[in-house]
C-alpha cells in the first residue's frame, strides 16, 4: 500500500506565494514520475507540472515562469513552489506518483487526497 500526503495549501492574496509538499510512503520499490494536478470548481482536472526521477521537468503553459517543481528522491517527495499566484490558480491540488511496489510489478498511479489553494483578488 502506498500513501501520498500533500501539505502546504492555504489562502493567499493575488501576487503571493505558496509551497506545496507531497511525500510518498508505504510499500515502495521505486518511484518514477511524480507530479501535481489541479481541479478548479466546475473544471476538469489538469496537469500542472511533473518531474522524473532524473530531474526532467514539464510545466503546463499557464504556470511557466511562475511555478517550480522540485524533488527529493531520498525522501520520495516533491515540492511545488508557486509564485505570482492569480485567482485563476484557485483549485484543489493533487499529488500523483508512478510507483512500483516490487520488482515484479509494473508502475501504478497513486493519488494524494488533495490540498486546497485559494487565491483572493
Amino acid at each position: 500500500q502506498v500513501q501520498l500526503v500533500e501539505s502546504g495549501g492555504g489562502l493567499v492574496q493575488a501576487g503571493g506565494s505558496l509551497r506545496l509538499s507531497c511525500a510518498a510512503s508505504g510499500s515502495i520499490f521505486s518511484v518514477d514520475i511524480m507530479g501535481w494536478y489541479r481541479r478548479a470548481p466546475g473544471k476538469v482536472r489538469e496537469l500542472v507540472a511533473h518531474i522524473t526521477s532524473g530531474g526532467d521537468t514539464y510545466y503546463a503553459d499557464f504556470v511557466k515562469g511562475r511555478f517550480t517543481i522540485s524533488r527529493d528522491n531520498a525522501k520520495s517527495s516533491i515540492y511545488l513552489q508557486m509564485n505570482s499566484l492569480k485567482p485563476d490558480d484557485t483549485a484543489v491540488y493533487y499529488c500523483n506518483a508512478d510507483v512500483r511496489v516490487n520488482p515484479e510489478h509494473s508502475y501504478r498511479h497513486f493519488w494524494g487526497q488533495g490540498t486546497q489553494v485559494t487565491v483572493s483578488a
